[in-house]
């Protein structure tokens, strides 16, 4: 196997995991430079998805389409492949583009086996398990251009990791999101306040639309975000993002935009 994407789209082949064997070459961890589980691929992301952070975010005004009714349906958007990063790598303030850099801690699930109008019912079949996303926005581009798509996505604004876990170890009723900014906290909320759980996101998202294995679905925020209280990223700042089973995504805001450095998305089938 050359990728993540292999072991997971292979899973059921290796017996769960089970009969998957040491590689000849062992590297220490602190050798090595650790990059995001999963790359390669734009992440799937989910809007407005927990009660709290659809009314702090309503009142900043910052997207004008909102109303004050929840929604009705899961707000879909992506964030583009180049933005992914790896837990301890930078995020950039890019300062000619963005003033205004936020962060929002959100639960990452796995896609296992892909699938094609997968019903709500059959939807923890095709989960493989989860990461921790931060879903790091450009808040006046996400208002300036309507669409989430360019404020969502500027290099290094979505770290990913610091692992990908199976399912098998993790227990979603009982996980919690805890953002910290430089030690203090501004986000914690279980995670089954989800408006919409993850089954329904999993079913609107392969309606006409095939997921496939490694497909990463971004949750939602809860509330908390620096956009309510003004707050933005500045160098220097660290972000992380703990829930329960998956460990601590920790990043160092860095001002500049990073031009110049080797982007960290390879064509994930030429990895080794």
């Amino acid at each position: 196997m050359t990728s993540l994407f292999d072991v997971i789209e292979r899973w059921d082949e290796t017996d769960n995991g089970a009969t998957l064997k040491e590689a000849e070459e062992v590297l220490n961890l602190g050798d090595v430079e650790v990059l995001a589980p999963l790359r390669g691929r734009d992440v799937l992301a989910v809007g407005y998805n927990y009660k709290d952070h659809h009314a702090e975010f309503q009142n900043t005004g910052i997207d004008k389409s909102m109303s004050g009714d929840l929604p009705e349906y899961p707000v879909i958007f992506t964030k583009r492949a180049t933005s992914i990063v790896g837990h301890g790598h930078p995020i950039y303030t890019h300062p000619k583009v963005t003033s205004k850099v936020d962060y929002e801690g959100e639960l990452g699930i796995i896609i296992g086996k892909g699938g094609f109008r997968i019903l709500k019912e059959h939807a923890w079949d095709h989960v493989w398990g989860a990461t921790i996303i931060n879903d790091v926005t450009a808040r006046d581009r996400q208002g300036m251009h309507k669409q989430f798509y360019i404020g969502k996505s500027l290099n290094s604004h979505c770290p990913m990791g610091p692992y990908a876990v199976h399912k098998s170890n993790l227990d979603f009723n009982n996980m919690s999101i805890l953002t910290q900014l430089n030690g203090q906290t501004v986000q914690s909320q279980p995670t089954t306040d989800l408006l919409f759980d993850i089954p329904t996101l999993v079913e609107t998202l392969s309606m006409g639309i095939t997921l496939q294995p490694g497909d990463v679905i971004a949750t939602g925020t809860p509330v908390g975000v620096g956009a309510s209280t003004g707050r933005f990223f500045k160098g220097g700042d660290v972000i992380s993002v703990s829930i329960e089973g998956l460990g601590t995504l920790e990043n160092t805001v860095e001002d500049g935009d990073g031009a110049g450095k080797v982007s960290q998305v390879r064509e994930h089938r030429s990895e080794v």
